[in-house]
């Protein structure tokens, strides 16, 4: 399943980022050469780069490659460190639950509404939708985290001074 996850995501991610770099080069190509811009060519941009976050979004949770902080770690007892995971995940998967359902809520809402981008006339109901449902995978993700098993980071081996571990290393 998550190998699945990974590919799927990846794909949708990767295959927005190259879309982005074919409309880009596609763009100034025909403002440099034929004096025409592509008709759109910012709100597609606009639109692809959110399928970018938000598909990346789950495949970073997965592989726990979020910006931490962990200088401190070293000095942390192994338990307290899987506690303030823990507390991690429920907390990541606590907010962006809410965020898929207001997500989820504003697309229909947008739908209702009947809005569309200003130029292309493209409707933005389907694209918040896909945000809200990236959100809610992502949040089931940091849910089934919680069920995972510690791992080993490395720093629960006795014989090393935790000092060793930060900048500067030990004491002189």
């Amino acid at each position: 399943m998550k190998r699945l996850l990974d590919a799927l995501c990846s794909l949708l991610a990767g295959g927005a980022l190259f879309a982005i770099m074919v409309l880009t080069l596609t763009d100034v190509l025909g403002r440099k050469l034929l004096s025409r811009s592509v008709p759109g060519s910012l709100e597609l941009t606009e639109i692809l780069m959110v399928v970018v976050i938000f598909a990346a979004l789950p495949l970073v949770s997965l592989h726990r490659e979020h910006v931490a902080f962990d200088s401190l770690d070293a000095l942390l007892p192994a338990w307290l460190r899987r506690l303030q995971q823990l507390l991690i995940d429920a907390l990541c998967a606590a907010a962006l639950a809410g965020l898929a359902w207001l997500m989820w809520d504003k697309a229909a809402q947008l739908a209702s509404y009947g809005d569309t981008t200003a130029q292309l006339k493209l409707p933005l109901g389907p694209f918040v939708r896909l945000m809200s449902a990236l959100c809610a995978l992502t949040a089931l993700i940091h849910l089934l985290l919680l069920a995972q098993p510690p791992q080993d980071d490395g720093l629960a081996d006795p014989s090393i001074d935790p000092t060793d571990r930060l900048p500067g290393g030990g004491a002189t």
